[in-house]
């Protein structure tokens, strides 16, 4: 009938085929979508039988696209993505946000600026409840089960992520007066050899410092003098005395006031590192997630993650 428009049978099992790469199992989606394991394979076996090709390689350990797979995936994953971007424009929030929200966060930058903030923005919303993870490891969404990550630097290579970015921060190099006093104060980056430096470690902060030298950005290793798993230590043992380090400037300001840490080799610092907020990639985000998403953006607008 004129007029008229039906589903194209090619879309059933779409979703099922998505949420079952997202989350790298066929049990985890079947949870995910409120089915049975066997719906969700079954429909996954229909849709590949309709396109006459195969979208996933089983194995007993692992799911992999194949080639004709992972053209299709980002297909739908992009249209998807669409379709939730425009019901976020219009479907209001819930009056009541209810459910559980987790976030992950870096250690120092996530006490110390995101804390509060999430706080403020639960306030208003008693049946909110947050799950807030604090770690300098690179966190897995779809294997740690987070709703939202914050990550400074440079991002992971996934299509399956949605990602965001909420400020860039500057990256400074300090040291206790007491350190500088003792050990002198670095007047060129070749002078970081002889000095005493604090860095991070493979899963944690970086070990290599970012500078810049006749307008050219770079990479150094300093002296691994103390190495420590995440920001918040790094800057307590720099104001122990222990030693130099860089961290963005949200995490040094309010010491550097204090005059309790002095920034050093000012003409080589100040290199932008970007501060991305993320979430796994799926048709429909839930208005508690939408929620905090579109008030951590609103904060961050405002200037207050800078």
């Amino acid at each position: 009938m004129a007029g008229q428009h039906t589903i194209p049978e090619s879309l059933s099992g779409i979703s099922a085929f998505v949420a079952v790469v997202q989350a790298g199992s066929f049990t985890l989606a079947a949870e995910r979508l409120g089915v049975t394991k066997s719906a969700v394979g079954k429909s996954i076996n229909r849709l590949e039988e309709r396109l006459g090709v195969k979208l996933l390689r089983r194995t007993t350990r692992r799911l992999q696209l194949t080639f004709d797979g992972e053209a299709y995936f980002q297909a739908c994953a992009s249209a998807l993505d669409k379709i939730a971007e425009a019901e976020a424009q219009i479907t209001p929030y819930d009056q009541v946000l209810r459910g559980r929200v987790h976030i992950d966060m870096p250690m120092a930058f996530g006490k110390r600026v995101l804390l509060p903030l999430l706080l403020e923005l639960a306030a208003p919303h008693p049946e909110l409840a947050l799950t807030m993870s604090f770690n300098d490891a690179t966190v897995d969404l779809m294997r740690d089960e987070a709703d939202l990550a914050i990550r400074f630097g440079q991002l992971p290579d996934s299509s399956h992520l949605v990602a965001r970015k909420l400020a860039s921060q500057e990256r400074l190099i300090c040291g206790s007066p007491g350190y500088l006093q003792a050990h002198g104060v670095p007047m060129s980056l070749s002078d970081l050899n002889g000095h005493r430096c604090i860095v991070g470690t493979t899963h944690g902060p970086p070990q290599q410092w970012t500078v810049q030298e006749g307008g050219h950005v770079m990479r150094i290793t300093p002296p691994a003098t103390h190495q420590l798993s995440d920001g918040e230590s790094i800057v307590e043992t720099a104001l122990a005395g222990f030693g130099l380090c860089q961290m963005p400037v949200s995490l040094l300001r309010s010491h550097i006031e204090q005059g309790r840490l002095v920034p050093v080799l000012q003409a080589h610092s100040g290199v932008l590192v970007d501060v991305h907020m993320l979430w796994v990639r799926q048709a429909t985000l839930a208005p508690r997630i939408r929620y905090v998403i579109d008030q951590l953006m609103a904060y961050a607008e405002r200037g207050a993650l800078g």
